[in-house]
């Protein structure tokens, strides 16, 4: 039998439905039934319907998959679907599979959300009692959690650039002053320096605000071919490009284990996401990095080109520096393993947000870089 030749039609994706539920300590539903909600107020937004969904992408640590998800809304068939694992590096990287799938006619419209009750749900790694894979070289030194790799790393950053509790500390002060410009955001006490030089330490030399948040949260992001956004009646957000990377060596979150203490998968990310997108640094409007914790953003900077290594703190402070976490971020919004990050830098180019940067072009958005991991830009116009 003789199959028929496959058309491949090399389509751009866009993103015309976001929505996100209400950030809370305890969200009082399912995951299941906060992420239905969330995905069926982003196909509000976008002025799709539920018959409209051919495909959904998800974070392997999602609790709902796919089919019990379109089992729920009513889907009738998912053309294209799958998962991304890794925690926080999941976030762009599976937008990414949603684009591609677009971009290759798999789908024409795409459904990726994220929904987890993290606080009143339990922090993951408190049932891990088992010292199995990499955990039986790291548990014995008492890195359970993740502020504590990080810890070791962050002290790794400090001695090598000369990093002062200051430079971390002007992260979480000015993520803070962008989330009470955002009525969403779970943190609005002020937050001065001092606040800051005062909080407890968790794990040396990591503070209290140099932490994320323990959310529960649902958000939903819906793409669609960039020749259907232009029908829709939201402004789209279109996928100029992304880039994926793990480093040598990678396992989990500590990275020890590569050729180089103290690097990131960003490093690898970063030449993908340049060359696949055809900008630069200099392109950039507007950024959304992520952060679990301070120390990412200036090292975010550093590893995407922004400015040479260990100058990410005296960039910052220059006037060349991008606004960057403008929703408060992972810091002072919400934790949502980075999904909100995403909805932000959609926000940035609606021209929409709570602290908005001047005439967006391109806004970027990373994920965690101590993951496996991805960036992805998203602009005002079309390729």
């Amino acid at each position: 039998m003789t199959r028929p030749a496959r058309t491949v039609r090399h389509r751009q994706a866009a993103v015309v439905g976001i929505h996100a539920l209400p950030f809370s300590k305890s969200i009082g539903m399912t995951e299941r039934r906060a992420g239905a909600l969330a995905i069926l107020g982003a196909l509000a937004d976008a002025g799709l319907e539920v018959a409209d969904v051919d495909a959904m992408y998800r974070f392997v640590w999602e609790n709902t998959t796919e089919m019990e998800m379109a089992r729920i809304l009513g889907v009738e068939n998912l053309r294209a679907f799958g998962e991304v694992d890794y925690g926080g590096g999941a976030g762009a990287p599976t937008i990414a599979h949603a684009a591609i799938a677009i971009e290759n006619s798999l789908a024409d419209v795409v459904v990726c959300w994220r929904a987890r009750n993290r606080s009143s749900g339990g922090r993951p790694w408190a049932s891990q009692l088992h010292a199995v894979g990499q955990d039986q070289f790291e548990r014995p030194y008492h890195i359970v959690r993740p502020v504590d790799g990080m810890a070791l790393h962050t002290r790794f950053w400090i001695e090598k650039y000369g990093w002062q509790p200051e430079d971390l500390g002007r992260v979480a002060v000015t993520q803070r002053q962008h989330a009470r410009r955002n009525p969403a955001a779970l943190m609005q006490k002020p937050m001065t320096m001092d606040d800051y030089l005062a909080s407890r330490l968790i794990a040396d030399p990591l503070r209290l605000f140099d932490c994320c948040l323990e959310t529960d949260a649902a958000m939903a992001m819906v793409l669609t071919t960039a020749e259907r956004a232009a029908d829709l009646r939201t402004p789209p957000a279109y996928v100029t490009g992304f880039g994926m990377g793990s480093g040598p060596q990678m396992t989990a979150m500590t990275f020890f284990y590569g050729e180089e203490l103290g690097a990131t998968p960003s490093r690898w990310v970063a030449p993908e996401l340049w060359r696949n997108t055809g900008l630069r640094p200099a392109d950039i409007d507007v950024v959304q990095f992520y952060d679990a914790f301070t120390p990412q953003i200036p090292l975010g900077f550093e590893e995407y080109g922004f400015c040479k290594e260990g100058e990410g703190p005296a960039f910052m402070q220059s006037s060349a520096c991008p606004l960057y976490n403008t929703s408060g971020g992972g810091l002072s919004e919400a934790y949502v393993h980075g999904f909100n990050l995403l909805v932000e830098g959609v926000r940035q180019v609606r021209g929409t947000s709570t602290t908005q940067a001047p005439n967006v072009r391109h806004s970027l958005v990373t994920s965690g870089n101590v993951v496996p991991t991805g960036a992805i830009v998203f602009s005002k116009e079309p390729w």
